[in-house]
């Protein structure tokens, strides 16, 4: 009798369920125990100790059919199939469905090119899904040398609703690699709006083709109908030797086993927008353990582990791509990425000053330095970079706005505000509208006690472009406060604070807004609270720890006083 295991799904609520306060892998004194710190190390996505936690289970209870499909799904989303096998291999002779194993065992076949092991298996019972085993059955029926059955299969998936996409996509690749690219572009042409043929992988194996026909021209055409003016070196090579008259090997399958590992790719790539990443994760790892040169499969597996907030497994999967590749450059930026996140601000500089040596002529390079220069308060040097980025790119990319705005900060930081205006209403020539713009110029000229009428109209497009960002709503509660309309401003900066509520800032702006009106008790326990919140290692934030001490001893109207500022005229608890 065949039994089902629990779901990924379910297990991942369960491991939720059974959550225990533990840290790093230590030594587990029982099964349970073992058991328990797997499912946590689970829930948290740190796979590296939820393998370690479920061997240690499995030490001791080696029976445990849950445990091994937990061992199977943390040893394969580090890309450990090996030593998954094992474990998928005493499921399947208990004959047990478990998804996890019987990925496992079917990869094992077909990285060995056993494709007759593979069509001997029973769908029904050890397969994966309906679409991965329709499109896998087809290319192991042409790695068993039947190419005729293959065709036949790919046409049989294509008459499934919503599958024809898939299914012409891979038998356009399996007709390239048999060498019929005749055959493969027609259908290239026929599916020319197809999800896969508009993903990268699609558009540049197509232009291979053409340029296998002799087509050069129309395949540089194609890329440019795909990529538009977008560049990177990969891109920039292909249609360069394009252009030069070059004959462009194909190289996207060379073999059924290229084929399967296309299958897992293709597949990852239509999970990405639905399922969980960890879900989407095995297959990404699986289609590079098919095809280890699958340099897509391998950022994609990083991108994924970054987005699980697993920064060092995902910096490993970066460093794994070759110098050499032409993809090097968007793993280093992934890298830098997944430093920054996990707080190595200058080992992300450092990766990224050594890629614009590299890279110098990439936009994004010297874009993303700034970024990181600017999260580091190093504003000058972040102008710099992006000074660079802004000479690099074309003035009518999507991107430059950006740009444009996050000079405009580092510009304003280094009180060079006639030069951030300048860069902020740029942007928004660029961009009309965009709410992260418009309120950080407002609040800007609040800050500067200028222009505060324009101001408040900028402030209030911003809120109702993004009524639910805290950030936007306190200030439109804080241009009203300056323009002494306190009544008004009280509603937004209460709906600021709900919205934040443990931000020092916001909620030292409500204290001030509540004395303006009258409220002092309020007004005072708000300034504490927002003193609670105060970071003491945030020593350049906007949060000023003093100035809330001082405001609790002697009132706001003491403190303006001693800073020369203007008095408030106190309102009634009415406003």
């Amino acid at each position: 009798m065949i039994r089902t295991l629990t779901s990924f799904s379910a297990g991942l609520a369960l491991a939720c369920a059974l959550a225990v306060s533990l840290t790093g892998p230590a030594p587990a004194q029982s099964v349970a125990g073992a058991y328990l710190a797997g499912q946590h190390a689970a829930a948290r996505r740190d796979f590296d100790a939820a393998a370690q936690y479920y061997s240690q289970a499995l030490a001791r209870d080696p029976s445990n059919a849950e445990m091994i499909e937990n061992a199977i799904i943390a040893q394969l989303a580090l890309g450990r199939v090996d030593r998954a096998k094992p474990l998928a291999t005493m499921l399947e002779a208990r004959d047990l469905r478990s998804q996890a194993a019987h990925m496992v065992s079917i990869a094992v076949l077909l990285q060995a090119e056993d494709y007759e092991g593979y069509l001997a298996r029973d769908r029904e019972t050890m397969g994966i899904g309906p679409l991965v085993d329709g499109l896998l059955e087809a290319w192991a029926q042409v790695g068993a040398g039947d190419a005729s059955a293959g065709m036949a299969s790919f046409d049989t998936i294509a008459q499934e609703p919503g599958l024809q996409g898939f299914a012409m996509y891979h038998k356009a690749m399996a007709l390239a690699g048999l060498g019929q690219f005749e055959e493969a572009e027609a259908i290239f042409a026929a599916q020319n709006d197809g999800p896969l043929q508009r993903t990268r992988r699609g558009a540049m194996a197509r232009a291979e083709v053409l340029s296998q026909l002799g087509r050069n021209d129309e395949a540089v055409a194609s890329i440019r109908r795909a990529f538009g003016s977008a560049s990177d070196p990969e891109l920039t090579a292909m249609a360069d030797a394009l252009a030069a008259g070059e004959t462009v090997p194909y190289t996207y399958i060379t073999s059924p086993r290229d084929g399967a590992a296309e299958v897992f790719f293709s597949v990852a790539g239509a999970l990405r927008q639905d399922a969980g990443a960890e879900y989407t994760l095995l297959y990404a790892r699986l289609a590079r353990y098919l095809r280890p040169d699958h340099v897509d499969a391998l950022l994609l597996s990083a991108e994924l582990l970054e987005s699980l907030d697993q920064h060092e497994l995902a910096n490993a999967a970066y460093k794994e791509v070759p110098a050499d590749h032409p993809a090097f450059h968007a793993a280093e930026l992934g890298r830098a990425a997944a430093l920054r996140q996990s707080g190595k601000l200058d080992a992300a500089v450092e990766v990224l000053e050594q890629l614009a040596k590299r890279f110098g002529e990439l936009p994004v390079v010297h874009s993303t330095l700034g970024d990181v220069l600017r999260q580091q308060d190093r504003f000058e040097a972040a102008t710099a970079a992006y000074d660079r980025a802004l000479e690099l790119s074309d003035e009518t990319s999507q991107g430059q706005w950006f740009l444009h705005y996050a000079r405009a900060i580092s510009l304003e930081r280094l009180d060079e505000w006639p030069r951030a205006e300048a860069d902020f209403r740029r942007a928004l020539e660029l961009n009309p509208g965009q709410p992260q713009v418009l309120n950080y110029l407002g609040y800007s000229l609040v800050e500067k006690q200028i222009k505060l009428d324009e101001a408040l109209a900028l402030i209030e497009e911003a809120v109702a472009a993004s009524p639910d960002s805290g950030y936007i709503v306190d200030s439109l509660g804080w241009v009203l406060y300056r323009l002494g309309r306190y009544g008004e401003a009280v509603g937004h900066m209460e709906r600021a604070v709900e919205l934040m509520p443990v931000d020092p800032v916001v909620n030292d702006h409500l204290g001030d807004v509540y004395w303006a009106v009258g409220r002092e008790r309020e007004a005072r326990f708000q300034w504490m609270r927002a003193l609670s919140f105060v970071d003491p290692e945030d020593v350049d934030g906007e949060a000023d720890p003093e100035r809330m001490r001082r405001k609790l001893e002697v009132g706001l109207d003491q403190v303006l006083e001693e800073e020369g500022s203007a008095p408030l005229k106190v309102t009634d608890d009415e406003g």
